[in-house]
């Protein structure tokens, strides 16, 4: 009995210390709260993960006591953990992941259930912002589509249509309604892990990651920047300027403004922004720095590099551009097919050419404006250039990322660096064994004469890129290289080098809308010398020499007026939304083409002559 009487005394002591334990607690987190009301919030939980993870990579392990298994196990994990933080804003899935999973669980171990809300208000549609909706709408469609889940919403709710904006002017972008809207229909039950997942990537972007972009960076899309409208804050200072735009509508920041380039549509993202000037200069020093990117200064005002998952990076400031800005170029190679690029009504046609001229060892030019897909053509025909031949590239930046497509062809990439320029690394590939160069794009004049020099003597065949409108255009600009390079001094002359090179020119086109196609396939012809008349005859007795020299001197002004030393042949062109057979190869380009094939792709190139554009010619092989 007194034993029993013994244990309830002691089980109702412990009861009593429990309760004042809990109450005390309960008081002690109220005060806290209280004390500090930024506790629960954003930036407070972004001061507390950085506050954890600092302690954590700073902590002398030594003087923990580990056991060695335990010793080492703690080492890997803080190697790896510092790692991670260094990379994974640049690009780097995997490491972006393990980052996300560690504040994951310092933030499930901090925050109670009951505070999730109070951190975003999930329960109340009606306080939540724009930004957190589209936040869950991205968490929520990442889950069935994965990195397709951006271009889901808005194939799906049409959000790239041509709207009318509030100036009354057509243009394509995405309104917070259109948000609101899609987030009402789709009526999305969030489990408290969504919740968390969903707090832990708005401190993450905040804290090491890209700001607002960085779930859309990481999107199947074509690109995204940051910057490039709005009106900078220096600009606002000016009195008269800012009546003038007050008297309009609320004027728009620079660090306000987000763009999405989609399927050849740039598209403004009206809903988010970044929240300050600040925040978009942080991320546009951090964004371009994979593999040591350099030093943007003020004395070098730009920055051009690769991320870590092949998207090509510019980075913009000021005094060389008018306010801080980005732009990410992304090249989605899955399916990188011509079938799956080209799709109007008689595709087929533009389809087989162009394998027949990748097949034939054409130097080939594949131009048009900026976000024509001329990369993603060129990355399209590789597939068709024979496995034996050896590939070498020259870009300024990795954009073709060939070696990701065709992991088992002979394939090695160069680029432009501080001390080795495109001219030097062209010199270099001619002792690299390589059989077809390829130039991501002909931008600058030394590489432009160096890919016509190039062409002549160092490889099978050249494909490359180059933003001229017209063939022409294509022509006279590589000869102006040549000229300002001083490879030659006389135009004609530089012209007819540059004609003996080209051969085909692939010209690419975006219509309004953003629908891609190809507007021709046209064949450099080099026209022939032609002579002069032969009832030429001098009307004054001159000596045999002097007649000699009168002959050549007319022969030479005949030659350097305006005679016609080259013609664009269209084969195909792009004509009422289908694709039309215009001219055939010329027979001996054909001819050409042909000895550069197999047999057999060699009677079907024959075969595709005479059936589209009746022109029927012996093989010879």
């Amino acid at each position: 009995m007194m034993n029993l009487i013994i244990i309830i005394l002691i089980l109702f002591g412990l009861g009593i210390s429990l309760y004042f334990f809990f109450v005390s607690r309960k008081y002690y987190r109220e005060t806290v709260e209280r004390e500090d009301p930024q506790k629960y919030t954003i930036p407070g939980l972004i001061e507390y993960v950085k506050d954890c993870i600092n302690e954590i990579t700073r902590t002398n392990l030594f003087e923990l006591g580990l056991s060695e298994v335990e010793f080492k196990k703690q080492t890997n994990q803080r190697a790896e953990l510092k790692k991670a933080l260094k990379v994974c804003m640049h690009g780097s899935i995997v490491d972006k992941q393990f980052v996300k999973a560690f504040i994951y669980d310092i933030l499930h171990a901090y925050i109670p259930n009951e505070k999730t809300n109070s951190i975003i208000p999930f329960n109340n549609p009606y306080l939540l912002s724009t930004k957190d909706k589209f936040a869950i709408l991205i968490y929520m469609t990442k889950k069935e589509h994965g990195a397709n889940a951006l271009s889901y919403l808005i194939d799906t709710f049409q959000l790239d249509r041509l709207k009318k904006n509030e100036n009354g002017e057509y243009s394509y972008y995405i309104s917070k309604q259109e948000i609101n809207d899609i987030y009402n229909r789709m009526d999305l039950i969030l489990t408290g892990e969504d919740k968390l997942e969903i707090i832990t990537q708005t401190v993450y972007e905040q804290y090491k990651g890209l700001g607002v972009i960085d779930e859309i960076r990481d999107m199947n899309i074509d690109g995204v920047s940051a910057g490039v409208s709005g009106v900078p804050e220096d600009f606002i200072e000016f009195s008269d300027f800012r009546e003038h735009i007050n008297g309009v509508n609320r004027h728009e920041k620079n660090y306000e403004s987000i763009w999405l380039f989609y399927k050849g549509k740039s598209i403004k993202l009206d809903f988010i922004g970044f929240e300050s000037e600040s925040e978009l200069k942080r991320v546009c020093q951090i964004i371009y720095r994979y593999n040591r990117g350099g030093q943007l200064s003020e004395a070098t005002g730009y920055r051009v590099n690769e991320m870590k998952d092949g998207s090509r990076i510019l980075v913009v400031r000021p005094p060389f551009s008018e306010s801080w800005a980005f732009f990410v170029r992304k090249f989605y190679i899955k399916n990188v097919t011509l079938e799956t690029l080209i799709q109007d009504e008689n595709a087929y046609l533009p389809i087989n050419l162009i394998k027949y001229i990748v097949k034939g060892g054409m130097i080939t030019a594949v131009t048009g404006q900026q976000g024509s897909g001329k990369t993603t053509m060129l990355m399209a025909m590789i597939e068709h250039i024979y496995a034996t031949l050896t590939l070498r590239i020259q870009e300024m930046a990795f954009e073709l990322n060939l070696r990701k497509l065709y992991p088992r062809r002979n394939i090695l990439s160069f680029r432009e660096t501080e001390t080795i320029s495109g001219q030097m690394g062209l010199d270099i590939q001619k002792k690299t064994d390589g059989s077809v160069n390829i130039l991501g794009e002909v931008a600058t004049d030394p590489v432009a004469a160096w890919m016509i020099q190039m062409s002549q003597v160092a490889s099978l065949f050249t494909l490359f890129t180059h933003h001229a409108k017209t063939t022409r255009d294509l022509v006279y600009s590589l000869r102006n290289s040549l000229l300002k390079c001083e490879m030659f001094n006389n135009e004609k002359i530089a012209e007819q080098q540059v004609v003996s090179v080209l051969d085909f020119d692939i010209h690419l086109a975006r219509d309004y809308e953003g629908n891609r196609y190809i507007e021709r396939i046209t064949e450099i012809v080099e026209l022939p010398d032609i002579p002069l008349p032969g009832d030429f005859v001098y009307k004054i007795n001159l000596s045999e020499k002097t007649a000699s020299f009168m002959e050549t001197t007319a022969e030479y002004y005949n030659k350097m007026t305006d005679k016609k030393i080259f013609e664009c042949r269209n084969i195909i062109e792009f004509r009422n939304g289908q694709y039309v057979a215009v001219n055939p190869v010329t027979e001996e380009r054909a001819e050409q083409m042909k000895r550069a094939m197999t047999r057999k792709d060699a009677q079907q190139f024959d075969d595709y002559m005479y059936k589209y554009f009746s022109l029927q010619s012996e093989v010879r092989v």
